[in-house]
């Protein structure tokens, strides 16, 4: 890919993080219900993938099963037909395969993939979702991570499919615990930007007002997303500040 991509697509309408779910309707975060009602509503959607123990991809947040599911245990240590089996919640609707999620969205609607990372240098699952997303062509589509390194190999990968990098000021939940802090400073002042080089950026709503999210957008002219978006203050400052909303909790 050569240039910029147009992503104006991107930011033409509100994203619903996890699809648009409602815990009190019995419709869960990433679960083909949540896609469904977005789709109905006319937004775009962001779900995350999980790395499987037979080197698939499915959508789910977490690393363990535990909160989502009456299962324990780690999402890779399981076979991906197994999770299919798994229900999720206070629902109906099981575990979908990143396939299955694709053809149940279709192209009706932008889709955004987060690749989630452990910041291990494993690499599988950013091979495998691209793998999957060969057959999704045409389709509204980008990838983004919290990890540059995922970003960075997507541009090899996957040049075709435009990439983002997820951000924020400070690095202080669990997943981040066992980062050096010179890796944390780097993270969230974007060091790694000519080696991740992402066609947008994903930046924390709390946090727009910042140094590194306010040049990308000003300066060099990414599409700024933020995230995720649940209050009426959070809603008026992604609007000033940002071009798109990743919302949840409400309607727009």
């Amino acid at each position: 890919m050569t240039g910029k991509p147009d992503l104006g697509w991107l930011i033409a309408r509100p994203i619903a993080h996890r699809g648009l779910h409602d815990l009190a309707a019995g419709v869960i975060e990433n679960s083909p219900s949540a896609a469904q009602a977005a789709i109905a509503g006319g937004f775009g959607i962001e779900c995350d993938v999980q790395l499987t123990a037979d080197g698939q991809a499915v959508v789910f947040h977490d690393f363990v099963l535990d909160r989502l599911t009456e299962e324990t245990g780690a999402i890779v240590e399981r076979k991906a037909a197994e999770l299919t089996g798994i229900t999720l919640k206070g629902s109906s609707d099981r575990i979908p395969t990143l396939p299955a999620f694709l053809d149940l969205i279709g192209g009706r609607v932008p889709l955004v993939i987060e690749i989630k990372s452990r910041f291990d240098g494993n690499l599988a699952l950013t091979k495998r979702t691209v793998e999957v997303l060969a057959g999704y062509k045409g389709h509204p589509i980008v990838i983004k991570s919290f990890d540059p390194e995922i970003v960075t190999a997507l541009r090899e990968l996957a040049p075709e499919i435009p990439r983002g990098i997820v951000a924020m000021n400070a690095y202080e939940y669990g997943d981040y615990e066992r980062l050096p802090p010179e890796r944390k400073h780097a993270l969230a002042n974007l060091l790694h930007f000519t080696e991740s080089r992402p066609d947008f950026i994903s930046w924390k709503v709390t946090d727009l007002d910042s140094a590194a999210p306010y040049l990308c957008r000003n300066a060099v002219g990414l599409p700024l997303m933020s995230w995720t978006v649940r209050t009426p203050e959070e809603r008026q400052k992604a609007a000033q500040l940002a071009d798109q909303m990743v919302f949840e909790g409400f309607r727009p």
